[in-house]
């Protein structure tokens, strides 16, 4: 090699080296924008990053280009022109240090963001046909990223982990939402536009988590635990002696013990039993009441322990709880917290002392397995200086009286807090530009279902000024779960489910999926989501582009009273409405105004409308349909689509 060849050659090495140091080290884009990323079509593209304060930057897509400033933290945004469909791009941004990033294979399409409890989380590979529904999954044009579960007090503008997106292929999709995939790929078969689907969910979630703390405000009732909230961020000390005082109020009002009788108290009242420890989960203590007891339990045991001991600063291991608990220390609460790993709590200053000490754990257990099942040596005092004692003594335990509700939850409980997982999954995606977004949650939220239509109806709200005064939701109803009645009763489940009826039938932005037919009676994760996502974007279809066919199956207008008879109307009727394996609909009840005063009643299809007929018809009040956990309904039209559980005032 001649001089000048080497020296060429080491020239190119040189430039490659500063070529190559051009790139920055820290990004300075946010982790969403990545290779393969969807950007919402039609709509002014939000991009946004970290840079060093006050630095200016040149952020292009595509042959459009947009000048941005860091502000004094670093954080900067930018907003490039809409574009339409099409693809690939290339998202770039330069700073004038010289560092840049760039992005490639951006697509321009629709982005939806699917979010709610565990139905939604639901993976592929757990879905109906997953091993053909994975081996059949390639599609460039559908890519996909999943939000880490995280919870925070305050609103976080990272994600708590590392995000990819992902093309669909039999090697990315089995992890990912099922309805979230098929829902995607159903509407593409009319809409042939590059999808990005956003998954965000929590299995347990209920809906207050997912919320801002304003929009709690705004409901009302939420104050005090968004106080606590707030205090136990600063000092989780405060936090808990905050909320301790909230929860322990709601017990005396519920049981009308009196102050140092409680529970945790020095002198409890009640029935304390052996607790048999050894064996895990209450379910399997051989205890007839708790063989399938979902609710609250209380535990408690004592540890003597010496002033050395007392006078170091210690820590309270519980071990595994299923699934949440609030733990006192010699009548103190010292702490709460929702399902996840291993518990273990700091214990403030003077809260133990040389002698007897009392440790009092309530757990709550809304679904399947409950209790303290971790082994015994998992629950211990841990001192300071490197020792600990096992808390290996006997254990009592008390249930709580049958009337008493279902507890508050701790608001900085990640599944069940006060905007908390808002706060670490959707904060950093706000004013991201969507097509919309697919909800699927609410089994969570059952036992307040009472205010699940003011919750829904705010929570829309509020992701609409994070996201777009005119974001769409789409609402999967709540599926059929467990046993069928014989006779009409009172349900919580049918109550939520209307709670979502009435709140999409209000908002005109909005869409319901039927799902009263696509549950399984044993599972509260039904597999079939296919057609969760047939009726998603069959709404999707009707409220975003105005597809003539009705969103869902048919809905009742109005229920008139003639003479001994009552007839509902309908609308949304594809074709005609048809009775399954009968002659007549069934899952009709007539009603009075109070509760417990429904009975079924015989109906009739007439054209568009159900006649119905029962002893009490001219006296009746209100109709209901499919009202129960698990009802059996027999309505449909000839889409073929159900009609959905209902309650409508008799005129």
């Amino acid at each position: 090699m001649t001089v000048c060849a080497r020296s060429l050659r080491h020239g190119l090495l040189v430039a490659g080296a500063l070529l190559a140091n051009a790139v920055s080290a820290a990004p300075l884009l946010h982790d969403l924008f990545q290779d393969h990323v969807v950007l919402q079509r039609d709509k002014p593209i939000s991009v946004w990053g970290r840079a060093a304060p006050g630095e200016a930057l040149t952020v292009s897509l595509g042959e459009a280009s947009v000048k941005a400033q860091a502000d004094s933290s670093g954080r900067w945004r930018s907003s490039l022109p809409g574009m339409s469909t099409g693809g690939p791009h290339r998202l770039s941004v330069l700073a004038a240090s010289g560092d840049k990033q760039v992005v490639e294979d951006v697509m321009i399409g629709d982005v939806w963001l699917c979010s709610g409890q565990s139905n939604m989380v639901l993976q592929v590979h757990r879905a109906l046909d997953s091993r053909s529904e994975i081996l059949n999954s390639t599609n460039d044009s559908i890519r996909m990223l999943t939000v880490p579960t995280a919870s925070n007090a305050a609103a976080q503008t990272e994600f708590a982990g590392k995000v990819q997106w992902l093309k669909a292929s039999p090697k990315t999709v089995p992890d990912f939402s099922a309805a979230c995939l098929y829902m995607a790929r159903e509407l593409q078969k009319k809409d042939k536009v590059p999808m990005g689907l956003i998954a965000a969910a929590w299995g347990g979630s209920k809906i207050e988590s997912w919320m801002s703390a304003d929009a709690l405000r705004a409901i009302g009732g939420y104050e005090r635990g968004l106080e606590a909230l707030a205090a136990s961020a600063k000092d989780p000390t405060t936090g808990a002696a905050k909320w301790g005082a909230i929860w322990e109020a709601w017990w005396r009002e519920q049981t009308k013990d009196r102050a140092g009788f409680e529970p945790w108290s020095a002198k409890p009242r009640g029935d304390w039993k052996i607790a048999p420890m050894e064996r895990g989960y209450w379910e399997e203590w051989g205890v007839p009441e708790l063989a399938e007891y979902n609710g609250m339990l209380w535990y408690r045991t004592n540890v003597t322990l010496t002033k050395a001991q007392a006078a170091q600063k210690a820590t309270l291991a519980v071990g595994r709880v299923d699934e949440s608990d609030h733990v006192w220390v010699n009548g103190r609460l010292i702490g709460a917290a929702g399902p996840g790993s291993e518990r273990s709590y700091e214990l403030p200053e003077n809260t133990l002392r040389a002698g007897d000490n009392s440790i009092v754990i309530t757990v709550l257990d809304t679904y399947a397995t409950g209790g303290l099942p971790g082994p015994i040596e998992s629950r211990a005092l841990k001192f300071a200086d490197g020792t600990s004692v096992v808390l290996d003594k006997e254990w009592r335990y008390l249930m709580p009286p049958e009337n008493a509700a279902f507890p508050p939850r701790a608001p900085w409980e990640a599944v069940a807090g006060l905007g908390v997982i808002n706060n670490g999954m959707i904060a950093p995606l706000s004013n991201l530009s969507l097509r919309g977004v697919a909800w699927y949650q609410g089994e969570s939220n059952v036992d307040e279902a009472h205010r699940y239509q003011a919750l829904l109806t705010r929570f829309m709200a509020d992701w609409r000024k994070q996201f777009g005064a005119d974001l769409p939701f789409f609402v999967v109803q709540l599926a059929n779960f467990g046993a069928a009645p014989t006779q009409p009763v009172e349900s919580d489940w049918a109550e939520l489910r209307e709670a979502q009826r009435l709140a999409v039938k209000a908002d005109a932005n909005a869409g319901l999926a039927v799902a009263i037919d696509l549950g399984e009676r044993n599972d509260i994760h039904p597999a079939n989501k296919q057609d969760v996502a047939r009726r998603l974007a069959r709404a999707v279809r009707h409220v975003i582009y105005k597809d003539a066919a009705p969103p869902s199956g048919p809905v009742p207008v109005s229920a008139r009273r003639e003479g001994d008879s009552v007839a509902v109307e309908f609308t949304d009727i594809t074709g005609k409405l048809v009775a399954y394996s009968a002659a007549q609909p069934i899952g009709f009840e007539i009603c009075g105004a109070a509760a417990n005063t429904c009975e079924f009643a015989a109906a009739t299809i007439q054209g568009r409308r159900v006649l119905l007929k029962s002893p009490n018809a001219s006296s009746a009040t209100r109709v209901r349909f499919c009202w129960a956990e698990s009802p059996v309904c027999t309505l449909y039209d000839q889409a073929p689509l159900p009609a959905g559980p209902f309650q409508i005032d008799v005129n």
